[in-house]
C-alpha cells in the first residue's frame, strides 16, 4: 500500500508538469514565460511530494536513482509506468479544449536534439541526486528550488533553440501526442535522455562513494 502511494504521487506529478508543458506552448497567456512556469511547477511538485515517492516525476531521474541506489530496483518499472500514465493523462485533458497543430517537420537536428537533451538531462539528474539523495544533503530545503531552476535553465537555455527541452521521457510522450514533436527526435529525444540518466549515475557515484 506504502509503494501504491508513491506510485500516486509519480502519476499526479508527471501530470501536472506535462501539463504546464503542454499549456505554455499550445496556450501561452499574457505574460506567461514557459521555462519559468515549468521550472516552478516542477518545484511545487517536488517540495509536495518528494517526502514521499522521491519527487521525480520523469522516468529517467528514477533510472538515475535506481543507478544510484537511491531507488529500489523493484520500483523502477512502477514508477516509469506511473510517469507515463500521468503524461497520457495530461495530454488528453489538454486535447479536449485545444486544436492541436499538425506535424510538418522535425524542426532540429540530431545532433542538436542530442546535444541539447544529453546535457541538461545530465545536469538535472546529477542536482537530484546530489540535493535530494546524499546524507550529507539531507533534510535540506533548497532541493525542489535546485531542481526546478536547473530545469527552468534548460529551458531558457535550450528548449526552443536546439532541442524541445524535454529532459525527460514522459515529457517527449506528451510533445510527441500533442504533435509539438515529431517521431523521429521524440525517441532520439528519449534515447538522449537515458544517455545523460546513466552518465550522471555514474558520475554521482564517483565523486560521492
Amino acid at each position: 500500500m506504502d509503494n501504491f502511494k508513491k506510485y500516486i504521487v509519480e502519476f499526479i506529478g508527471t501530470f501536472f508538469l506535462v501539463l504546464t508543458v503542454g499549456m505554455v506552448t499550445l496556450l501561452p497567456g499574457n505574460g506567461v514565460i514557459p521555462a519559468i512556469a515549468i521550472g516552478l511547477i516542477l518545484m511545487i511538485m517536488v517540495y509536495s511530494g518528494g517526502y514521499i515517492s522521491g519527487g521525480h516525476y520523469n522516468p529517467v531521474v528514477s533510472l538515475a536513482a535506481a543507478l544510484s541506489g537511491s531507488l529500489s530496483g523493484n520500483l523502477l518499472i512502477p514508477y516509469i509506468i506511473s510517469q507515463v500514465l500521468g503524461s497520457i493523462l495530461a495530454s488528453i485533458v489538454i486535447m479536449t479544449f485545444c486544436e492541436l497543430p499538425a506535424i510538418t517537420t522535425c524542426p532540429y537536428s540530431l545532433l542538436q536534439v542530442f546535444v541539447g537533451e544529453v546535457i541538461f538531462t545530465f545536469a538535472l539528474c546529477y542536482v537530484v541526486l546530489l540535493t535530494a539523495t546524499t546524507n550529507e544533503t539531507k533534510g535540506n530545503s533548497y532541493y525542489g528550488l535546485a531542481i526546478g531552476s536547473t530545469v527552468a535553465v534548460g529551458a531558457f537555455v535550450a528548449g526552443g533553440v536546439i532541442c524541445y527541452g524535454a529532459f525527460n521521457p514522459a515529457v517527449a510522450i506528451g510533445l510527441f501526442n500533442l504533435h509539438i514533436s515529431c517521431m523521429g527526435l521524440t525517441l532520439l529525444t528519449i534515447f538522449s535522455n537515458i544517455i545523460g540518466s546513466i552518465l550522471a549515475a555514474y558520475t554521482f557515484k564517483y565523486i560521492t562513494k
